[in-house]
């Protein structure tokens, strides 16, 4: 039997973050789905073949608004980009908390805002990647767990206001635990051991497990809207 076609065949989707990570493990996803990809990164060169590139600085706000206004339909978008920093509210580096603040909230709220206009009079899908972070926090948690809070509150704010605006525009939020990608070390920078120990204490999730989380929500019919998916390693305590 020949498997079903993918309802993404022929789609075009926007993905911020595309060429590490999460991200790029949905560029390749979503190319094998047959769909359009633009990929938005800083570093063209580590995209995937086959994503159309979008060089950008997401923290430079005439640059993100520059990537809209050439931009002409798009039936998704999925911001994966992200930083993540282990910086305490008691003693960490305020540059850090900016930074995350500018990538993880204002930059994702104004993808969000700017991509409204580009989606069919039918719908279309946004995904934001928030974290298990965004709704505990931990006891690293420091300023990294307000932003991805605050991921949430603008997933659930924008459903609201499109529901009653009588949109048919999706919005969707995916909070994973622990991930084994380039930002994980980076969370857990001068703390190798401390990285160590967790990777050996858990099957940590992939990023192609977040993507096929994130494929199951823009893969759903129409009539079929998943707000929240919540996921971690069946390993981890917290």
């Amino acid at each position: 039997m020949l498997p079903a076609m993918s309802r993404l065949q022929g789609a075009t989707i926007l993905v911020t973050g595309a060429s590490s990570g999460i991200g790029r493990a949905l560029c390749l996803d979503l190319l094998d789905c047959g769909a359009a990809v633009l990929g938005v990164t800083r570093r063209p060169g580590a995209l995937p073949d086959g994503v159309a590139p979008i060089e950008a600085d997401l923290t430079e706000r005439d640059q993100l608004a520059g990537i809209f206004q050439e931009l002409g339909r798009i039936d998704a978008l999925v911001n994966c980009a992200g930083v993540a920093y282990m910086s305490r509210i008691s003693d960490g580096n305020p540059a850090d908390w900016e930074e995350m603040w500018r990538v993880n909230v204002m930059a994702l709220a104004h993808c969000c805002q700017l991509s409204l206009r580009h989606f069919p009079t039918d719908g279309g899908r946004i995904v934001n990647i928030s974290s298990m972070s965004g709704h505990r926090v931990p006891p690293t948690g420091g300023f990294y767990a307000p932003t991805k809070f605050a991921v949430r509150a603008i997933t659930d704010a924008l459903r609201a206001e499109l529901k009653a605006a009588g949109s048919l525009v999706q919005v969707a939020c995916v909070s994973p635990g622990f991930v084994d990608t380039p930002l994980l070390e980076l969370y857990f920078r001068g703390r190798e051991e401390m990285l160590e120990k967790a990777k050996q204490s858990m099957n940590m999730l992939t990023a192609e497990d977040i993507s096929a989380a994130i494929l199951g929500i823009l893969e759903a019919p129409p009539h079929v809207e998943i707000g929240d998916v919540l996921m971690r390693s069946a390993d981890q305590k917290v």
